[in-house]
């Protein structure tokens, strides 16, 4: 239930603070004082787009508060789900700033715009004057069926079973996408992957085989100088072992002379072994080192061979071969997998399939078994809105699986004796109002709907139809709040509460307000209502009985 809402710096509205009756409020007012601003407003509560140009003064931001009591209301799953604070005095608030940004937030909690709209959604409903149009949508239609069957459930059922659905189908099209793409590229990836294995090449292979090629062609050189360095090392009466030996007795004996020697003798020693070490290594390899022309020519072969796949993929590594050919396997083992994805898939579809069909059929007959209770009311009210020979009947036709279940509802409609029923679309301004009107009527009685907002949706009414409508309104506000704006003393005068907008006119600015009716003024606004500005006596008199 709205417990009030306020209005800063938005259109004419300097600022307005309106607090509605918890049941029936009417609201009255000249055309243009500004009674669609109060409803611009609630729209951007709503998630309408925002425009700098709606503020009176660019220079401040604008404000949009309203007070909700959602004690009733089974809400607190939807803010532990957006993690904000719950409270069942639930502030929503709307900014524009000078610069046209604009800001939403719940409990003074920042919220995006889609979250504050599916809030407002289970808190208010609001009907302009074009949202007759939407009864003409089979979409609107359906949800009017669905709301009154209480679908909820069977819908939500329904739609996971929709998406999951979906899904597969779009898994098995990838597969078979997949498929056909790689019957095309299977023979060739297949042939270079093969070529790939039977080279076997080895990570690190290419630096050894390198290393080795260079050893092979250069065998006599190599040999030749370690030959000599052995012989430098060992084999001459200058050679270094000889000379490292020689320096080491000497040093030995200067040891007998000092201490300080000893160091130097120990060093000596270990450049000794460590030579003798060196010499050993060279020894092996030399004996090692061979002209080997075979061996030569199968390294080079296998280095061409090696260079040549490189060209040919664009690389410069075995690495980068290798991973080329890994991918090659993965794409050549899943192509092979595919077909058998693709059965499988095939199977989960008719899986899914069935119990989307079973859950569409169970929602498609509980949409049905009202449709002649729908079809009886509807009449009925369309009948008391003075179109006594309104029908309205209900056609309901098989659709492929969509998001909203298996059936195209049609709702088709005659005002006059002997015109069988065709589309709403064809309806006038005026029926189109009271047959909206009797929807939400008939939506009422059977569930509790949010703040209900109608626009001037007595449009085309007068008289006693207008009478009547007004009843069915304050009968609806025994159950839930409703707030109309209204051009007609009938349904002004049966409002719990009245408010009338008007414009204050200074020098400057031309400002629109609102007002709460004290008894007198009620009187007096109804009067000129019924019979124009400076109201008669007889005015006045019917004013009286409207509003006892």
């Amino acid at each position: 239930m709205l417990q009030k809402l306020s209005i800063q710096n938005y259109a004419l509205i300097d600022k307005l603070e309106f607090s509605p009756s918890a049941q029936f409020t009417a609201i009255t007012g000249e055309t243009g004082a500004g009674k669609s601003i109060i409803l611009g407003a609630l729209q951007l509560l709503t998630g309408a787009r925002a425009d700098v140009k709606t503020l009176l003064d660019e220079t401040k931001k604008c404000i949009i508060e309203a007070n909700f009591n959602i004690q009733k209301l089974a809400l607190k799953p939807f803010f532990e789900e957006n993690e904000l604070d719950y409270d069942q005095n639930t502030i929503i608030r709307r900014e524009i700033s000078s610069q046209g940004k604009s800001r939403a937030f719940i409990n003074d909690s920042p919220v995006n715009l889609e979250t504050l709209s599916q809030l407002t959604d289970s808190l208010i409903d609001i009907h302009s004057q074009h949202d007759n149009l939407l009864i003409s949508t089979s979409g609107f239609q359906l949800n009017c069926i669905d709301a009154y069957a209480e679908n909820e459930t069977l819908k939500n059922n329904y739609f996971e079973s929709y998406i999951t659905f979906k899904k597969s189908v779009k898994e098995l099209e990838k597969l078979k996408l997949d498929e056909s793409i790689s019957k095309k590229e299977y023979d060739y990836d297949k042939f270079i992957f093969d070529e790939l294995v039977q080279f076997n090449f080895q990570d690190g292979e290419q630096e050894l085989l390198e290393s080795e090629i260079s050893i092979l062609e250069n065998a006599d050189e190599i040999k030749q100088k370690l030959l000599s360095s052995i012989s430098i090392i060992e084999h001459s009466e200058t050679s270094i072992l000889f000379g490292l030996q020689t320096v080491y007795s000497q040093i030995n004996q200067l040891g007998k002379l000092s201490s300080k020697f000893e160091e130097f003798k120990h060093r000596i020693q270990t450049i000794i072994t460590e030579t003798k070490d060196i010499n050993q290594e060279l020894i092996k390899l030399e004996e090692k080192t061979e002209v080997d022309p075979e061996r030569m020519s199968k390294v080079r072969e296998r280095l061409d061979g090696m260079y040549k796949i490189f060209k040919k993929h664009a690389v410069i590594s075995i690495s980068e071969l290798l991973l080329i050919q890994n991918n090659l396997k993965e794409k050549t083992t899943y192509f092979g997998s595919l077909s058998e994805q693709i059965a499988q898939a095939e199977s989960d579809l008719k899986i899914k399939e069935s119990d989307l069909k079973n859950k569409g059929i169970l929602l498609s007959e509980s949409r049905k078994k009202y449709f002649t209770e729908i079809k009886n009311q509807i009449t009925s009210f369309i009948q008391v809105l003075g179109m006594p020979n309104g029908t309205l009947e209900i056609e309901c036709l098989p659709l492929p699986y969509s998001d909203t279940g298996i059936d195209k509802i049609s709702m088709l409609f005659s005002a006059n004796k002997g015109l069988a029923p065709s589309p709403i679309k064809n309806a006038s301004g005026g029926e189109l109002s009271r047959l909206m009107f009797a929807l939400k009527y008939m939506l009422a009685q059977k569930t509790a709907l949010p703040t209900m907002v109608f626009d001037e949706i007595d449009t085309g009414i007068s008289g006693d139809i207008a009478i009547k409508m007004a009843e069915m309104m304050r009968n609806i506000a025994q159950k839930q709040q409703i707030i109309t704006i209204t051009h007609l003393h009938q349904i002004a005068a049966k409002g719990h509460a009245h408010f009338f907008v008007y414009k204050n006119d200074d020098n400057k600015t031309t400002q629109s307000n609102i007002k709460l009716l004290d008894n007198n003024e009620r009187l007096t606004k109804i009067a000129e209502m019924i019979g124009g500005n400076n109201p008669s006596a007889s005015a006045l008199e019917s004013a009286k009985e409207f509003l006892n």
